[in-house]
């Protein structure tokens, strides 16, 4: 009865989706040269290297571990493949292998209708991770409009990418939170089953013939998890190749899935219809005791564990079903996924080989980039604790420094120091969690070709420009003619673009630092310790420095911060009321070691700006060096 209800529910399916293609009208390019995809994976290996010994040891010792060991399997277009297993036993390993996003010792022949996988086979498969990548702040519509702007090629119409991702929301069900933002753990949003199929919407806009997904139910109640699969199923009855890890479905989502691979630390138990599992255990004497779920009998088996007619459990030889189903279905599995054996061929297969062309220009990816960035970006750079600590900072030290003229020198320059370094820590600090925050966003959307590297880049640094002055500027607004430093256009101008050129230089350094470090507590540790020899070295404290440490001075963003600053509110031959009357400001101690010549602020304005732009180069190469974005800077 099951088998009748299931093929018709098949034909159902098929009709309404080629209907649906008619009925939607969408671009041609979107269908023209997708094609289906035979994926088969023969006897597919992974390894990699774990130190032995702790880290006070002397005989530490590298070991090779194995996390795949000779797995096997095919699926073809309109077929859901489910990968079963308890926690370590591979599947996240295998679904990472199988779209093309491991490295690493990986043996064995994988191949997408007889072919290595290329960059552009990459752009045809859609992968959803476990967690839902996205953007916090923007809306769910949003959220597909952008990403279609930047996957679909240049052939389609930016009115036609709009009205495709529409058409995509409506399919997944999302109409109803359409314009709700998508949130996260800390910011309400949709729910956790609406960002599900926001992510999987994602993969959706470029009709993809393969889609992989790693635990698309897990976290979400049964009925979530049961619309979500159908959705999958159906996708794939339209003609797609759909695999998948699940951790342990209900029974209504078992009998949904065409082939089921079960996974035991690294070794198939079984592939093949999900329908004829039970049957093949039972035929080597490990039939069920009771009605249940056929997933949770699996597990048991793939943890060791059966249970018999007396309802006792026994620890079973997992190294018997290993050998067991070697035996059976190792020659039948081999046989089907015959392919070329060419050696050359076979170690170009995880390389990335192919087409190196992107979906859209340069100048379309960095705009689009640019209008995101802007959108997510404004809620965190414009936030009310951001706001309230500048404008606190700005009316303290207006109130402290209330009207302080040139007789009070000392004080005066203190201030100057004083900003020049709370303007040095505070965009610094607020940099060095940039990329490490954003490491996963990168690493998702770069793997899927969807953007360059640089056009990623810049963007960021753009759309950072505007959040990033507008405070500062406040800041010297509030704190300057309240703390009475002179009230003249020139000087005032003078200041403030030393002090937004301050800032910017700190901001690239904490680029850098983050993107090199990439760990947020030991960045933020390492930027701590920079900044404070910055500002021992800035000119202010000591003035008397040791010539063999004197070098520091001269990578010091407060030293020439300072120097830009005295520049901008005295000048050669300006006195100031003394001890022994009226004294020369460029022979007050502070002040003597730096000069007002013009030249040599020209100088360290320009030092300033070598720093500006080495930072971000720094910060650049070190990005690119990161994971799968190496592969395509």
């Amino acid at each position: 009865m099951f088998v009748m209800d299931q093929d018709i529910k098949d034909v159902e399916c098929q009709t309404i989706y080629k209907e649906s293609v008619h009925e939607e009208e969408e671009p041609d390019i979107l269908h023209k040269g997708k094609r289906p995809v035979i994926l088969k994976f023969d006897d597919v290996v992974y390894k990699i290297k774990t130190k032995k010994g702790g880290l006070f040891e002397k005989n530490t010792k590298s070991e090779e571990k194995v996390i795949l060991k000779g797995v096997t399997g095919t699926v073809q277009p309109g077929e859901m493949l489910a990968m079963l297993g308890p926690s370590g036993s591979g599947k996240t390993t295998l679904l990472t292998a199988l779209g093309g996003r491991l490295g690493g010792k990986l043996h064995g022949s994988i191949t997408y209708n007889g072919e290595p996988f290329t960059n552009t086979m990459k752009r045809n498969t859609g992968f959803v991770t476990q967690d839902d990548v996205l953007y916090p702040h923007l809306t769910v519509t949003e959220t597909l409009v952008f990403t279609a702007l930047l996957r679909l090629p240049n052939t389609v119409t930016k009115e036609q990418k709009v009205k495709h991702a529409k058409d995509v929301l409506e399919q997944l069900g999302l109409t109803k939170c359409k314009d709700s933002i998508v949130g996260s753990t800390t910011l309400r949003g949709v729910s956790g089953g609406e960002r599900k199929r926001v992510s999987i919407g994602q993969e959706l806009l470029i009709n993809p013939s393969l889609l992989f997904l790693d635990e698309p139910t897990s976290g979400l109640d049964s009925t979530t998890a049961q619309r979500i699969v159908s959705t999958l199923w159906e996708l794939a009855r339209g003609g797609r190749t759909v695999v998948m890890t699940i951790h342990q479905p209900s029974s209504r989502l078992y009998y949904l899935f065409h082939k089921v691979l079960l996974l035991a630390e690294g070794n198939t138990l079984y592939f093949g219809k999900g329908s004829e599992a039970i049957e093949y255990f039972s035929s080597i004497g490990y039939a069920p005791a009771m009605a249940m779920n056929p997933s949770d009998f699996l597990l048991d088996l793939a943890n060791g564990i059966y249970t018999d007619g007396l309802n006792q459990d026994h620890v079973i030889d997992k190294q018997h079903l290993i050998s067991t189903f070697k035996s059976k279905f190792d020659a039948q599995l081999k046989s089907i996924n015959q392919e070329i054996s060419d050696p050359e061929i076979s170690q170009r297969r995880f390389q990335g080989t192919g087409s190196g062309k992107w979906p859209t220009s340069w100048s379309q990816q960095f705009f689009v980039l640019l209008r995101r960035d802007v959108k997510e970006r404004k809620y965190e750079a414009f936030s009310a604790l951001r706001i309230s600590q500048v404008l606190v900072v700005a009316l303290m030290s207006g109130l402290l420094w209330y009207k302080s003229d040139i007789s009070h020198l000392q004080d005066q320059i203190g201030l100057l120091f004083f900003v020049s370094g709370f303007w040095g820590f505070f965009p610094l600090f607020q940099a060095i969690f940039t990329f490490p925050q954003e490491l996963v966003m990168i690493e998702k959307e770069r793997s899927s070709g969807m953007y360059r590297l640089s056009s990623y880049f810049m963007s960021r640094m753009v759309a950072d420009l505007p959040m990033e002055l507008i405070l500062p500027t406040i800041f010297l607004l509030i704190t300057y003619f309240m703390a009475g430093l002179k009230h003249n256009f020139a000087s005032f101008l003078c200041t403030l673009l030393s002090l937004l050129l301050n800032v910017l230089v700190a901001q690239g350094l904490g680029l850098a630092i983050g993107a090199v470090v990439l760990n947020q507590k030991s960045a933020a540790t390492l930027a701590s310790v920079i900044m404070l020899c910055f500002l021992l070295a800035g000119g202010f404290y000591v003035q008397n420095v040791p010539g063999f440490i004197a070098w520091v001075k001269y990578i010091s963003i407060s030293y020439y911060t300072y120097q830009l600053f005295i520049v901008s509110q005295y000048h050669a031959g300006e006195t100031y009321p003394c001890s022994s009357g009226q004294c020369q400001v460029s022979e007050f101690p502070s002040i003597k070691e730096m000069g007002f010549n013009f030249h040599g602020q020209a100088l360290t304005a320009v030092a300033l700006v070598v720093m500006m732009i080495g930072y971000r180069v720094i910060a650049y190469v070190a990005l690119m060096r990161i994971g799968v974005t190496k592969k395509l800077a």
